[in-house]
């Protein structure tokens, strides 16, 4: 029995039915390279179950302290049973890119059952009419809870679900697991109590080891090395409301060669500085359309993993995060990579003398009573409405394997992350990439963003226009070509006007 930390615990605390906090993923899978050339779903099964041991989030469930006294605790769930959590369905013909992704957001709109181990993996067949996907390929739509996971510790599980090779055979070390018994609910509230005495005591101590990093801090703002206004200031937009229950999810995928290239405009910036930049042109052109674009530029919340070494496979969250604009105020996409390079650098150097490390670590000791009832009175009263943002979206960028995978010896050809969304941030976007291929993958609200293919297209032309933007030996070897843009009709259709968009 392991208990939570505060950050996790906080991904609990805001589970609500409009605002489930799980992460995820669409992957798709050519089962052709599997033995005999295909993948029965009794396959994926016992593939499963072979390898189970390999990650310690598959057979754990939570058991909350009453009356939220004190964090969670992990415990390993006596009546698992992995059918309940691997499910199988099939789309209907034609089997399309737009099919399946309406079908992942429909699934992953649903809230995982807490009484058990929060996650699921749903097998879709029928991707009959995906382009550039093999006829015969199926997908599997991931949803673990955000509690359990986050975007680094999410590849360690991924691992222990794939393996790289087709035939490769199941771990030869046997399973030495064992259930849990379950723990006396007075028992956690004598220990929740305990805790709460002594939790001041670690609030201090953590507070006396952050005092360099504000010290720091202060002495940048004073120098001008970094300055809060810029990524502190986000302007409230359509997507800075409570969020509904309904999501639409969708993706875009470039090749990363392509997507390297495009750091000459910048000399210096960083693959995500490019993939920031795209994620800025595509929200200015979309709001424009709505004719709903802020003057300031919108800014982003980025991730930024803290997990070490010895933490590699670990449950839980070890993550602090900074705020980048996105210079979605500027038209010109080699001066919005310029401004999206400089305030980046600002950003990181604020976030190095505070210390990433001290950041996630001060997230531990949050009261779990104050931070549960402040997490539904914020959903319940709608302050979302009220409250300034402290960011327009999230950007997260997982990189994922340089290499071909497996999962019960099929070859996965794609992946697409897939975000939880909270009252105030009705728009995600996580970043991936995989082999020779790189996405951009959304989640959004329903009722905030109704036409999530039309956003598809305006990353796909803000892509479009900074490749323009590269010297003519450049752009000429790299032509602007978005890996298998999904739907054929969203492949050769440009950004609508306002009006268009409206009566579309």
């Amino acid at each position: 029995m392991r208990q939570l930390q505060g950050m996790d615990s906080s991904f609990v605390a805001l589970e609500q039915p409009n605002t489930p906090m799980h992460i995820g993923s669409i992957l798709i899978y050519d089962p052709s390279t599997a033995p005999g050339g295909f993948v029965r779903f009794k396959d994926i099964l016992d593939f499963f179950r072979s390898r189970m041991s390999l990650s310690q989030t598959i057979r754990q469930r939570l058991v909350k302290v009453p009356l939220n006294l004190d964090y969670p605790y992990w415990v390993e769930d006596p009546d698992f049973d992995l059918e309940y959590h691997v499910r199988h369905i099939a789309l209907p013909k034609p089997g399309d890119w737009r099919q399946l992704c309406i079908q992942a957001a429909r699934i992953f709109a649903r809230p995982l059952d807490l009484s058990r181990p929060p996650w699921e993996f749903c097998v879709i067949e029928g991707l009959d009419n995906v382009e550039g996907v093999p006829k015969g390929s199926y997908a599997m739509i991931t949803k673990v809870h955000h509690a359990a996971i986050d975007g680094m510790s999410g590849i360690d599980l991924m691992d222990a679900m794939h393996t790289l090779t087709p035939d490769a055979p199941p771990p030869e070390k046997p399973d030495e697991w064992k259930a849990d018994r379950m723990p006396d609910p007075l028992g956690l509230m004598f220990k929740g109590y305990i805790r709460a005495w002594t939790n001041p005591l670690r609030q201090t101590s953590l507070l006396a080891k952050s005092a360099p990093g504000v010290y720091r801090a202060i002495k940048g703002l004073v120098q001008d090395e970094f300055a809060l206004e810029p990524a502190m200031s986000a302007p409230r937009t359509r997507f800075n409301v409570p969020v509904s229950s309904n999501r639409v999810v969708e993706g875009q995928s470039f090749s990363l060669k392509e997507i390297k290239k495009l750091r000459a405009l910048t000399p210096g910036c960083k693959i995500n500085d490019v993939f920031l930049a795209i994620i800025g042109g595509a929200l200015r052109m979309y709001l424009e359309s709505k004719d709903d674009l802020p003057d300031k530029s919108l800014t982003t919340m980025a991730p930024i993993s803290v997990r070490s070494e010895e933490e590699k496979n670990s449950m839980g969250n070890q993550v602090a995060a900074m705020v980048v604009p996105l210079g979605t105020h500027i038209a010109d996409p080699v001066e919005r990579l310029h401004y999206v390079y400089d305030e980046t650098k600002r950003s990181k150097a604020m976030t190095n003398a505070i210390g990433a490390r001290q950041m996630a670590d001060i997230s531990k000791v949050s009261p779990a009573l104050f931070m549960s009832l402040g997490a539904r009175a914020y959903s319940q009263l709608g302050l979302a409405n009220y409250v300034k943002p402290p960011f327009s979206t999230i950007v997260t960028n997982v990189p994922g394997p340089p290499v071909p995978i497996y999962s019960s010896g099929a070859k996965m050809v794609s992946m697409h992350g897939l975000l939880c969304l909270t009252d105030g941030l009705a728009l995600g976007h996580v970043v991936q990439s995989y082999c020779d291929q790189a996405s951009i993958a959304f989640t959004a609200c329903r009722k905030a963003m109704p036409d999530p293919e039309f956003y598809t297209e305006c990353l796909r032309q803000s892509y479009e226009e900074m490749m323009a933007a590269l010297p003519d030996e450049e752009s000429a070897q790299a032509k602007p070509k978005t890996a298998k843009s999904r739907s054929k009709t969203a492949a050769t259709r440009k950004p609508r006007t306002r009006k268009q968009a409206a009566t579309g």
